[in-house]
């Protein structure tokens, strides 16, 4: 017996052709009966076409090996993935940050209006202007010089002003290249060792030390004062170096810093010197590597308007390359640090560069002064939380970062608490390197009333 389909009209040219002759002489008719021969035990296999990794294209071109080293994905975009899992978890809960180091204060008045009157100029003949200078706005260059470098023998002609001190830490890693050894304080800013692998400058990464090869990690842990023993570093030409530390908040002193540019010297090495955070500096620690005498000689400094006057969106930093500085044959730095700009850069935005000269004038000093005392507050508020919990806590005084042991514990088994049972986002100190597990990091960035109520949920889950 034959079987009848409704077939509908919207059918493809290579479909009717199965199925036979379909009429073509009614304009109006929906479908068709199509006969086909009755069959009892008949069986329609559907073969799916082949998927899209199977057949999809690939280039000739083999992938950077080094890429192919890193672990995992960079930290802060691992935590920002699961704070937003456990947002759509707890879709009506409140979730505070207190992971990421981003600034949430608004801009001061007085340094966005110089912003909005160079974007304005820049619709005026007069006042539009194409490419600046790669190496920054002369004006900004000086005024940086003056400010924060006034008797120490830095000039406007060593300081290049850039996108912030991130972007500046991979045009270095391109100024050393993938032949020389790197040491970095533990824990430490995660950018440092990820540009380094991506580099070439190391060797694969191993599990069970979770270290990668062929990087000097200074260990740096409440029994040494957070201070590396240098004595123990084999050799390193290049040696990363933050005060105030990021993540550990602490601030070297003058006597420590002394010791590391002694010993830069002793061993031919480059210090590059991150003072991101020096303007939080409340004690006689020092501001720049350049206050230690015979650092011009070996150390680069980059720093950054990001967690000053909360520039983090408009990103504004600058990177100082003294003209004593030589590489072993005797070449200036600075000369080949010049022309990695000129090659990568086009010069930061001439309307950033304005906020910046915005933020150095007196009022803008005093502005970004009165935020970070704000931010200073909130550090207090976290310090005395955890203190009060009876939990080991450093940091806090000289850096927007509080460093919270938690003896035994895995620093990821501590974040997925916090965020579970509090909803607060820390970050694991673990992600900083090894010498951070068993700590987290909590930022002192925030609104205040998202403080005290972070501050309030911590004590109930600890108390």
């Amino acid at each position: 017996m034959a079987s009848s389909l409704q077939i509908p009209a919207a059918i493809s040219s290579s479909t009717s052709a199965f199925f036979g002759r379909l009429p073509s002489n009614n304009k109006n008719s929906r479908s068709w009966e199509v006969s086909l021969p009755g069959r009892k035990h008949g069986v329609c296999k559907c073969i799916s076409s082949p998927s899209a990794e199977q057949t999809a294209y690939k280039t000739k071109v083999t992938r950077n090996a080094n890429m192919a080293k890193l672990q995992a994905g960079y930290l802060f975009p691992e935590i920002a993935r699961r704070r937003s899992a456990h947002m759509l978890k707890y879709p009506d809960v409140q979730v505070i940050s207190l992971g990421i180091g981003d600034t949430t204060e608004p801009i001061p008045e007085v340094i966005t209006s110089s912003m909005a009157m160079r974007a304005h100029f820049l619709s005026t003949v007069e006042g539009y202007s194409g490419y600046g200078a790669e190496q920054g706005d002369k004006k900004l260059r000086a005024t940086i010089a003056s400010t924060y470098y006034k008797d120490l023998g830095i000039e406007e002609s060593d300081i290049f002003v850039s996108d912030g001190a991130k972007c500046d830490i991979s045009r270095l890693q391109l100024l050393f290249g993938s032949e020389v050894k790197m040491a970095v304080q533990d824990p430490s800013y995660p950018a440092y060792v990820d540009s380094s692998v991506i580099t070439g400058q190391t060797g694969l990464f191993q599990k069970d030390i979770e270290k990668y090869g062929d990087i000097e990690y200074m260990r740096c842990v409440p029994e040494n004062d957070f201070f590396p023993d240098l004595s123990t570093i084999s050799q390193a030409d290049v040696i990363f170096f933050c005060s105030p530390n990021n993540p550990t908040g602490s601030a070297a002193t003058r006597e420590q810093l002394t010791h590391l540019v002694q010993f830069a010297k002793n061993n031919g090495s480059i210090i590059v010197y991150d003072s991101a955070y020096a303007m939080y500096i409340s004690d006689d620690s020092p501001r720049t590597i350049f206050e230690i005498p015979g650092a011009k000689e070996v150390a680069i400094e980059i720093s950054s308007f990001s967690k000053y006057a909360g520039f983090t969106g408009v990103r504004l930093g600058w990177t100082v390359v003294p003209k004593e500085l030589l590489f072993a044959d005797g070449f200036p730095v600075a000369k080949d640090f010049n022309r990695i700009v000129c090659t990568c850069f086009n010069g930061a935005s001439n309307i950033a560069q304005a906020g910046g000269l915005a933020c150095l004038s007196p009022e803008g000093l005093k502005a970004m002064t009165e935020t970070i005392n704000f931010y200073k507050e909130n550090t207090d508020i976290i310090v005395d939380t955890f203190s009060s919990l009876g939990f080991n806590v450093y940091g806090g005084k000289n850096a927007p970062y509080v460093w919270v042991q938690f003896p035994g514990r895995s620093s990821w088994d501590v974040f997925a608490e916090i965020l579970e049972k509090a909803h607060v986002v820390t970050t694991p100190g673990s992600g900083f390197g090894p010498g951070g597990e068993g700590f987290i990091r909590v930022s002192a960035f925030g609104h205040r009333a998202n403080i005290l109520e972070a501050a309030k949920r911590i004590k109930q889950l600890y108390k």
